[in-house]
């Protein structure tokens, strides 16, 4: 079985930082692409940013210029460093694991991660 676990959310206020974490543990041999949504109360969940195990990203443009997304594939990790941060972030942010395969030739899967809050206030 395949775990994403996720870390580094919290309170901050609006202009602050944050970086997110999650690591995919189990049995994985390798991960096509890992990325992060985000669930605001009463809104759909929405990608925020994406990234490739070739490093190929795509952006919400909502957080372009705001936040940067890193990936360590020896690691099966991948961050979220979030900078100066609004009101509008907000949100429950799940990371995302796409095409996780278990073993060579394997059928990729994906994988949710359990959530973790982000609150930007004053």
């Amino acid at each position: 079985q395949v775990q994403l676990v996720e870390s580094g959310g919290g309170l901050v206020q609006p202009g602050g930082s944050l970086r997110l974490s999650c690591a995919a543990s189990g049995n994985i041999f390798s991960i096509n692409a890992m990325g992060w949504y985000r669930q605001a109360p009463g809104k759909q969940r929405e990608l925020v940013v994406g990234i490739t195990s070739g490093g190929s990203t795509h952006y919400a443009d909502s957080v372009k210029g705001r936040f940067t997304i890193s990936r360590d594939n020896a690691k099966n990790t991948v961050y979220l460093q979030m900078n100066s941060l609004k009101p509008e972030d907000t949100a429950v942010y799940y990371c995302i694991g796409l095409g996780v395969v278990a073993w060579e030739g394997a059928v990729g899967r994906d994988y949710w991660g359990q959530g973790t809050q982000v609150t930007v206030s004053s």
